[in-house]
């Protein structure tokens, strides 16, 4: 369990870090943009083609992959039902709420939970590359066609996606993944180091949003928030158990893997993305924040009772 713990420590620290550095007046909300912007731009695409370029892609064929769609399924079905029918809220503020209540954090902190949780770190690529290269070049897809103003010709709307650098740096690592190709040390360095800066410029982003941006739930409706946050940290896991375990017949250690993967709070890079599209930021910070919180006991009472 110590895993859990030294996982969600080191975000909140970092997170922590970027809220006192705001509230020091070192850093303003120019400087939230400008990190939001390097991890957007720079630093994730390079980090997901050293992610994905040593990941085994033989892993999302398992039996937990069905599993995690159904668990991601449901909530966003829910979440866009209400979203458009209860709140009228448009299609980009619909696109980061059904992330924010199904895109778990399966990089920072899935991979040390699944290795001292699980054991295996590898438990979580399943997940990884489902949100990598189905559901967050879907996602950006709609945010594109969202922000940019007309209706864009069916070449436009294709090529949309290849055009985004997240997609981008996830289809070249795949393409390494697959190929077995290794970067030269020339430029596998580069990009090493500059996708270390990733997860530190999202986190400090992060934190300057929290000291300087509304109250929780000050910029919408609380309602949504614990929509998103009940769908993230409930519905998601139990979906998960329930489709593994009594449809696919899952049992031991394999379905304690994809219950705990799934109960992984929201990914701080929805927020990255809700910031880089001027779309949901207050309810995509909001539901980061109780996820991350909640996250720990839900993710240790899966662990007793699964475990």
């Amino acid at each position: 369990m110590q895993g859990v713990f030294d996982g969600f420590a080191t975000i909140g620290l970092v997170i922590a870090l970027g809220a006192l550095l705001a509230h020091l007046q070192v850093f303003d909300e120019s400087a939230q943009r400008l990190l939001s912007r390097l991890a957007f731009f720079v630093a994730s695409p390079a980090l997901m083609i050293v992610t994905l370029g040593a990941a085994d892609v033989s892993a999302v064929l398992s039996l937990n992959l069905v599993a995690t769609v159904a668990a991601v399924l449901v909530p966003v079905a829910v979440y866009a039902a209400l979203a458009r029918l209860v709140w009228h809220r448009g299609l980009g503020h619909t696109t980061i709420g059904a992330l924010a209540c199904s895109y778990v954090n399966a990089g920072n902190l899935g991979i040390p939970v699944a290795s001292y949780v699980l054991g295996d770190a590898a438990l979580v690529a399943p997940t990884l590359l489902l949100q990598l290269l189905v559901l967050q070049p879907l996602a950006l897809a709609l945010l594109d066609a969202d922000t940019r103003a007309g209706r864009p010709r069916l070449l436009q709307t294709l090529a949309r996606p290849f055009t985004n650098p997240l997609t981008v740096g996830s289809l070249i690592g795949l393409a390494l993944a697959l190929t077995g190709w290794t970067l030269p040390t020339a430029v596998q360095d580069p990009l090493e180091l500059v996708g270390n800066m990733a997860v530190p410029a999202m986190l400090l982003a992060y934190g300057i949003a929290l000291r300087l941006g509304p109250g929780l739930g000050a910029g919408g409706s609380a309602a949504e928030v614990a929509t998103t946050s009940t769908l993230k940290l409930v519905v998601q896991p139990l979906v998960a158990f329930l489709v593994a375990r009594y449809l696919l017949g899952v049992d031991g250690h394999a379905l304690l893997a994809v219950v705990v993967t799934s109960a992984l709070p929201t990914a701080q890079n929805i927020f990255v993305h809700a910031t880089r599209y001027d779309r949901a930021t207050v309810l995509a910070r909001d539901t980061i924040l109780i996820t991350t919180v909640g996250a720990v006991p839900v993710i240790l009472l899966v662990a007793a009772v699964l475990g």
